[in-house]
């Protein structure tokens, strides 16, 4: 009696029994290890804060020694504002090239949804009768197409102030833009609508600390 599994019983024990032996089992192939396809990455835009701060030396070095009148276009504006005039003033504390600043506010209002109405109010601000003979740095978040920016210097204009500055935290990589650039740019943005750090979509997401593109679903959940 041969026993299972011992060498006696391998493929001459079959033979002697009129069977054929069994051919050696295909080794399977072995899977080949391919790369995966990278995901594109995501739009991940800089911190504002590094870049409020360069923006801040800039323009101590553009409009240093000049009493500024410093305008903020509200209200998505005004965190930018107020981060730029912090580092405004933490270096004038260690330069000898200070800036002398004082503070305005204007509201402006062109969009509906997350498209510009194309009509240009000014729905808030002092009397900008004020600016006459003024440095006016205008403080803005994003420069789109341009064109609410071009209105309101030409609104500006009437009232004769000394010099006029823009300094925009984000600009807008645009095919529909106008072709204006601002004096002072932190960065470009895609051709998407951004939200957070004080910008916002129909009033909604002021609040977020970070910078970042509104979805097709936020759109339509928070649509006016």
């Amino acid at each position: 009696m041969l026993r299972a599994g011992s060498a006696e019983g391998g493929a001459g024990a079959a033979a002697g029994r009129g069977a054929s032996p069994l051919p050696a089992a295909p080794r399977r192939p072995q899977p080949q290890h391919r790369p995966r396809p990278r995901r594109a990455a995501p739009w991940r835009p800089p911190a504002p804060a590094s870049w409020t701060e360069r923006l801040a030396r800039e323009i101590m070095k553009g409009m240093g020694g000049h009493h500024i009148v410093a305008l903020c276009v509200l209200k998505g504006g005004y965190k930018f504002f107020a981060d730029l005039l912090d580092y405004i003033k933490a270096l004038n504390r260690n330069s000898d090239k200070s800036i002398p600043m004082t503070v305005d506010f204007i509201r402006l209002k062109s969009y509906c949804n997350d498209q510009s109405t194309g009509d240009i109010k000014v729905i808030g601000g002092d009397d900008l009768s004020t600016l006459t003979g003024k440095n006016v740095l205008i403080v803005e978040d994003i420069i789109d197409t341009g064109k609410t920016m071009k209105t309101l210097l030409s609104l500006l204009k009437q009232y004769n102030p000394k010099m006029v500055k823009v300094a925009s935290l984000l600009v807008k990589r645009t095919p529909r833009s106008v072709g204006y650039r601002p004096d002072f740019v932190g960065f470009e943005v895609p051709d998407k609508f951004v939200v957070g750090y004080a910008l916002d979509y129909n009033e909604y997401f002021r609040d977020l600390n970070h910078i970042c593109v509104i979805s097709e679903t936020g759109k339509q959940k928070y649509k006016a």
